[in-house]
């Protein structure tokens, strides 16, 4: 393809992604295709030949787009928000266009400084103080990764440089609440850590982890021969956005000589708003931590930012030196190679800094402002009609609900919850994805997307409702 032809086509894409923005409400949120039904469509063996790029946009439309479920539908209620803000869409484009790559500072300077600039904005943004360091991953899942890993070795004084693991005179033990992402335990294990090394440590009512309970885990633990590592606390949990005490936990953690690790994944977003710092309260006694962009605050995918406090101790476990990477600005410079797991990154800083600068912080705020206010008012509604519950606090966006017809009780209630959601699901009206919350089965309702209104809230409502009284009568 010569940039002339890229040019034409180029073109036909942008305004192929354009019509799709716009037309995006009048499609199914939820995917109907069934098991093996887009790779049936497709050819097993790869074309011999050059296809024309209409033949191509006809596939995305006839095979490609009836197999999505739609994100970026103001409909969209389920997991959590993954706005891809077109801004952001547009610094995304420009970073594949330019296909760049960040080896070392030298290799693409712009790309290292850009992406420090940044992460320090959104470190200003979030009220965290100058002694933060971010860098940008790719997941939150990463992220955890690269905490454990740094965990470890500060609690076995650096076993990399010596055995490994295997060199440990005592294991190493990490600490997560039962209500953690399923990503923490799956870290914890590529660590080298080891499932029955990883403690669940109790909650309270409000399934927040109980600072006390995890002291005599760690007291246990080490009174056993073990050495407490790290703790992952969890602001926002992924099923009901409970948040753990951080400055509490904190505390513990710095008795016993552990890393602390804050997910703040998803909620991370939300202390752009002073009024929600509360939620991290002490958070400046952690060391590292994680907020995804790319969730509610509105950057394309992937695009995950994580913060450290003790660069110097990140750099040590993640350096990379190759002789063909070094150059003489290397002392002068940051080399993001080393504060992380890739040895290459793309320009991901472009599609946040697009976002920051197109929407400025207070457009970002007055957004989730309005998605809060969503959340508060579908919450007045489902507590004030009867045989409706709220489950679990509404801290951030996510309103978990439960429809209890009386009489309905234990797997007879559950069976009914999965029922109407998946009524409602399939109507492809709304998205919405169903939890245990505990032992019992409950829907999230994650109000957060870009284009999602108050009028897309009250539809779904009265949707969920018909939906919940159809079961019920059937």
């Amino acid at each position: 393809m010569t940039p002339e032809e890229f040019r034409t086509i180029g073109h036909q894409l942008i305004d192929w992604i354009a019509d799709y923005r716009e037309r995006v409400g009048t499609l199914p949120v939820m995917a109907r295709t069934a098991p093996g039904e887009v790779r049936a469509q497709l050819p097993a063996d790869p074309p011999e030949t050059p296809e024309p790029f209409a033949a191509i946009l006809r596939d995305v439309d006839r095979i490609i787009l009836p197999g999505l479920s739609h994100w970026q539908h103001p409909s969209f209620f389920g997991y959590f928000p993954s706005n891809g803000a077109l801004a952001s869409v547009l610094g995304d484009y420009l970073s594949t266009g330019l296909g760049v790559l960040g080896l070392s500072w030298q290799s693409s300077p712009a790309l290292t400084e850009l992406e420090e600039v940044v992460t320090d904005w959104v470190r200003r943004m979030v009220g965290l103080s100058e002694a933060w360091s971010g860098v940008i991953q790719d997941t939150a899942s990463t992220s955890t990764l690269v905490a454990l890993i740094c965990a470890r070795e500060r609690a076995t004084d650096f076993s990399l440089a010596r055995g490994g693991l295997q060199g440990a005179p005592r294991p190493i033990v990490v600490y997560v609440s039962p209500h953690s992402h399923s990503s923490v335990e799956k870290a914890a294990l590529l660590a080298g850590i080891g499932r029955e090394h990883v403690r669940t440590v109790a909650c309270d009512a409000a399934g927040a982890m109980r600072p006390d309970a995890l002291d005599a885990c760690m007291a246990e633990d080490r009174s056993a021969g073990r050495t407490p590592a790290a703790v992952v606390a969890t602001v926002g949990t992924t099923a009901s956005t409970a948040i753990d005490p951080v400055g509490a936990i904190a505390a513990v953690a710095r008795a016993h000589g552990a890393w602390l690790h804050v997910d703040a994944a998803m909620a991370g977003s939300a202390m752009i708003l002073p009024e929600c710092r509360w939620m991290w309260e002490g958070i400046e006694g952690a060391d590292s931590l994680v907020i995804n962009a790319h969730k509610w605050l509105g950057a394309a995918f992937d695009c995950s930012l994580y913060y450290v406090r003790d660069a110097e101790h990140l750099v040590r476990v993640m350096s990379t030196s190759p002789s063909y990477l070094r150059a003489a600005a290397d002392g002068q410079v940051k080399n993001l190679r080393d504060w992380g797991i890739p040895l290459g990154r793309r320009f991901r800083a472009l599609k946040l800094w697009f976002l920051i600068r197109e929407q400025g912080v207070r457009g970002l705020q007055e957004r989730l402002r309005r998605d809060l206010a969503n959340a508060r008012w579908l919450e007045a509604q489902v507590r004030g009609t009867p045989g409706w519950e709220v489950v679990a606090p509404v801290h951030l966006q996510t309103v978990c609900v439960r429809h209890a017809p009386p009489g309905l009780t234990g797997e007879a209630l559950d069976r009914h919850t999965l029922a109407w959601a998946d009524r409602v699901n399939r109507s492809g009206a709304a998205y919405l994805t169903p939890a245990v919350l505990d032992g019992r089965w409950m829907v999230r309702i994650s109000i957060g997307g870009e284009r999602t209104e108050r009028a897309h809230v009250e539809a779904l409502w009265n949707t969920v409702r018909q939906a919940a009284e159809e079961d019920a009568a059937s």
